[in-house]
């Protein structure tokens, strides 16, 4: 799906049809069906609240599955899927030089080998620099903390692309 589905058409699609507007939103099986079973909904800000619920918190494994789609940080995001498109626009502010560049990456790559996983944060919104500095700090985390981050900042990427899915 390329473009916005009104809040009446997502009330009325048939499931299959609604999960898959939701799925680039963040792709996590049970947050799409929660929302999509929970339907109808009399308001975009319901919708938001009902997705606020759902995804708080989401599971280990569901945040593991859908960070198999994020690109790392600062990278651009292949494909034509909506998801990668989603990525690529809320990557669209990052202009690093190339020192900040060069600091991602190197990053990104301690960020892996310390925790497994690519770096996720919400980009939107964030400069390079704040991002590069959220990296540092949360290189010294621990691993239930980084967790818990994770899964709070994919949330927040989630319901950040809800409001673009489905609108009034």
């Amino acid at each position: 799906m390329d473009q916005a589905m009104l809040l009446e058409e997502f009330n009325g699609a048939d499931r299959l049809e609604a999960i898959a507007a939701l799925r680039p939103c963040v792709d996590v099986t049970r947050w799409c069906e929660h929302l999509v079973d929970h339907r109808p909904y009399d308001s975009i800000e319901a919708l938001e609240a009902e997705a606020a619920e759902a995804a708080a918190p989401f599971t280990q494994a569901e945040v593991e599955a859908a960070l198999a789609h994020h690109p790392r940080i600062g990278e651009r995001a292949q494909g034509e899927s909506r998801e990668a498109s989603l990525s690529r626009s809320e990557q669209a502010g990052l202009a690093p030089d190339a020192s900040v560049q060069d600091a991602l990456r190197d990053g990104n790559r301690a960020y892996e080998d310390r925790f497994g996983r690519v770096f996720l944060i919400r980009a939107a919104g964030r400069t390079s620099e704040e991002i590069l500095a959220a990296l540092q700090e949360r290189l010294r985390n621990d691993d239930d903390t980084e967790e818990r981050i994770v899964a709070e900042q994919l949330r927040q990427i989630a319901l950040l692309r809800l409001k673009g899915a489905v609108v009034a």
